[in-house]
């Protein structure tokens, strides 16, 4: 017999008998606060929960349903439910169906089965993830869709508690999270020993032990088991109990009487004393893992036994029965009649849409954009005093470093929700100066230096879009962003897929890279690759060569996170920070004058630069390709005769092939300069790309090698130089 039929059975032999577990505790209503009604409505929760997951697994064996890892074992997790508000923001683990269930009562008109049951068949009706994928959540009960890789969700949900008090601080209004608000964020006992866990966890108590408010409550569900591999006895207990600056509290998740009194003391903890909680609930695992699982492989009888014995529907209906609320078989059609009533429901369920088509697939990649409250510019007299002694720097020519200071000090400006925030940005400037004077300009509520944990800076960018703040975040070098990849590719990109747009994270991610840098060396300081972000669909890729450009590419990625709500990516090139000279030393050709918004020309997304007409080679780059090549460009034409021009992609993703297609024009040849190594880089996109959309057109390229960046003066070996590249336009001319 199936194991979910199993327990099945089991319950309904332990009600029709009358043998019911002795109680977990002593506890009566009045210590729970809690009236009769409500706990049977409590319990209905985790029946319903319950009935689901038999469902579900019935469904997969039909071949009608799609995703069999469910809450049975975990359906105390309704008591948290019970002792939050429905504003408190709940990131789910995926055992957590009770919770959902259980709060969508304190709402009117939802229908969670047929939502659930909706989502398990993947009809395009599902009003979560449009069919996308089994996710908890819904915009109503303010629970995002969590798809997450183990535990990746812990760290946008402090970056949603963090915004909280971030907010207040800043005096903006109308948030998404009431100021006295807190987040709830669950997982599984397997889970909190992933290095995300811990270093949000740890974000939490580095940010509390500061006095820094952090009201969440990381709610531990622990089964004992991941998947096949056993949890230790007292492990999560012994390594969570005494942590700096963070509550811990127990529960068992078998007793919803014990449960629902902890769980009010742990929201009493975050919302009065705006500290973090570690909420440990015991909890079991039933019918395995998901419903490929098969138990026995690596459990004994022995203990598959014990473990089905700790069901918590025994246990609550050994609660109801023993406080007189209910009788067994009262207990019992209640059972049923949730069966009968969902099992009615899912044949009408698997009978909705389904998506059917790419373009279906694809229609919530981008969240819908929404209109924006249009703000006025500085004055004059706010940026003067904003500014003080360098507006009189603003009409000499400046390096790039300099104009993106400026332009993120023009931004926070116009926009109060804007907050910068990374490593080292606050005081000391940044490691290259670029958020220079932000925080003696805007304060620490609004530039915050970060932990050295980018998972955590990113996770705060994604949780402060949560609560309608846009976080400007850095990270400090290309290289490090690697330790921290899920949260862009994993949280970020997916939010809007899996909610069908009605949630997203609109935020700007500034990034240190590339090569060619002097001074620091080494491959963790000159990362030469950006295909980590390439491949993520719907993030927006940013690279400007110049300060001119890169302010008003800045400011395009402003309105691209606030009006389209996406999610941005703004590699800034390490060695072009402080360039200002193009030629010759001192030609400043690589300088520009600093212009105030609303005086300089917009650099729309994919839009393209082109530097002159020539028709003999188009010479297609980017970042520091772009400068060099422009570099090239002079020496073919004085030296060789050759006539160039020399486009700048300044966009990498998404790259719009008919808008490089009209910069390239009437060009003969086409040459690609690519910085970034052969394998992977953008050369090959663009060769694809020139192919597929220009079939007769000669095209060849030039890009880095497949290696690391090594130090010292051979950091630019591997690397395209002035003299590679004309000697690769020169071969381009002559074929």
């Amino acid at each position: 017999m199936d194991a979910a039929e199993t327990i099945h059975e089991n319950f309904r032999a332990a009600l029709r008998s009358g043998t019911l577990p002795a109680r977990r505790s002593r506890l009566g209503l009045a210590d729970a606060g809690i009236a009769a009604p409500a706990l049977v409505d409590l319990f209905h929760s985790q029946v319903v929960s319950r009935q689901l997951d038999r469902i579900s697994r019935k469904l997969q064996a039909r071949g009608e349903g799609f995703y069999t890892i469910g809450s049975s074992g975990h359906e105390g997790n309704a008591a948290l439910a019970a002792a939050l508000r429905v504003g408190d923001m709940a990131f789910l683990h995926y055992r957590d169906a009770a919770f959902q269930i259980h709060r969508s009562k304190q709402v009117p008109g939802q229908t969670p089965v047929w939502d659930m049951l909706l989502s398990f068949a993947a009809s395009a009706d599902d009003p979560i993830s449009g069919g996308r994928h089994k996710v908890l959540g819904s915009k109503a009960l303010a629970i995002p869709p969590q798809t997450s890789t183990i535990a990746s969700h812990l760290p946008k949900a402090v970056g949603a508690a963090f915004s909280i008090g971030v907010a207040a601080r800043i005096g903006l209004a109308d948030r998404p999270l009431a100021p006295d608000s807190i987040i709830l964020c669950s997982f599984g006992d397997a889970s909190a020993n992933h290095s995300t866990a811990q270093g949000a966890i740890n974000t939490a108590g580095w940010a509390a032990y500061q006095g820094i408010p952090m009201p969440i409550i990381f709610a531990c569900e622990d089964n004992g088991i991941g998947i096949s591999t056993r949890t230790p006895s007292g492990w999560i207990a012994a390594s969570f109990r005494n942590r700096p600056a963070l509550a811990y509290l127990a529960c068992d998740g078998l007793d919803l009487l014990d449960a629902l009194c902890t769980a009010r003391e742990a929201a009493a903890i975050a919302r009065e004393r705006r500290k973090p909680v570690f909420l440990h609930m015991g909890c079991t695992r039933l019918y395995g893992h998901a419903g490929s699982d098969v138990q026995s492989t690596y459990l004994s009888r022995t203990e598959i036994a014990e473990s089905d014995a700790r069901d918590p529907l025994l246990h609550g209906a050994a609660l109801l029965a023993d406080l007189g609320i209910l009788r067994p078989d009262q207990i019992l059609d209640l059972y049923e009649e949730a069966e009968e009533t969902i099992a009615r429901a899912a044949e009408e369920a698997i009978r909705r849409p389904k998506l059917t088509t790419p373009a279906q697939v694809m229609a919530s990649l981008l969240p819908p954009r929404r209109a924006v409250a249009a703000t006025n510019l500085p004055s004059p007299e706010q940026r003067a005093e904003t500014f003080g002694g360098d507006a009189a720097q603003m009409d000499k020519p400046q390096h790039m470093a300099r104009l993106l200071s400026w332009a993120l000090a023009d931004a926070m400006l116009q926009w109060p929700q804007i907050v910068v925030a990374g490593e080292d940005v606050g005081p000391k400037g940044g490691v290259y100066n670029v958020t220079a004077k932000l925080h003696q300009r805007f304060g620490p509520a609004r530039v915050i230096n970060t932990l050295l944990d980018e998972q955590s800076i990113l996770g705060l960018g994604i949780g402060f879009a949560h609560n309608d703040l846009l976080a400007i975040t850095e990270i400090q070098f290309l290289a490090y962003v690697h330790n921290a990849e899920d949260q862009l590719r994993g949280e970020a990109a997916t939010l809007p897929f899996f909610s069908d747009g009605q949630y997203a994270n609109p935020m700007i991610v500034r990034i240190a890279g590339l090569g060619y840098q002097k001074g620091f060396g080494g491959h963790f300081h000159n990362d030469n690759s950006l295909a980590v972000f390439r491949d993520i669909p719907g993030i927006v890729l940013a690279c400007p060569s110049n300060g001119r450009d890169a302010v008003a590419m800045l400011r395009e990625c402003v309105r691209l996170a606030l009006e389209e709500r996406r999610v941005v990516v703004f590699v800034e090139p390490i060695a072009l920070y402080m360039t200002r000279d193009l030629h010759a030393e001192g030609d400043g050709l690589w300088t520009s004058v600093y212009e105030a918004p609303g005086s300089d020309t917009p650099i729309r997304i994919g839009e393209v630069g082109r530097h002159g007409d020539g028709v003999d080679l188009a010479i297609v780059s980017y970042a520091n390709g772009y400068y060099l090549s422009r570099q090239a460009q002079k020496l073919l034409a004085d030296e060789h005769g050759v006539d160039a021009r020399v486009i700048d992609l300044r966009w990498l993703a998404p790259v719009d092939p008919d808008t490089v297609l009209r910069a390239v024009g009437d060009a003969r040849r086409v040459l690609i300069v690519d910085e970034c190594r052969i394998t992977g880089s953008q050369s090959e996109a663009l060769m694809a790309m020139f192919a597929e959309k220009a079939p007769g057109l000669p095209v060849s390229r030039i890009a880095a090698e497949d290696s690391f960046i090594p130090l010292a003066r051979a950091a630019t070996l591997t690397l395209p130089s002035r003299d590679s590249i004309l000697a690769a336009a020169l071969e381009a001319v002559r074929d």
